[in-house]
């Protein structure tokens, strides 16, 4: 895996307003996002874990 620089929220405020439920538009609107960058960060590992293994394959270390 990559390694991903960490980071602490110490504070975070998140002001909106919507028509309906706040609770329920804040939950759909951060599975969205969140979902997202699950995925571009899923996609980063992968090429990173070919990336090691086509660099792999010229030393021998690919190799049975």
């Amino acid at each position: 895996m990559t390694d991903v620089p960490k980071v602490t929220i110490h504070h975070l405020e998140v002001k909106f307003q919507v028509d309906g439920d706040d609770g329920a538009v804040f939950t759909r609107l951060f599975n969205k996002h969140i979902q997202a960058w699950a995925k571009l960060y899923e996609d980063e590992c992968a090429r990173a874990r070919h990336t090691r293994a086509e660099r792999g394959f010229g030393d021998g270390e690919g190799r049975s």
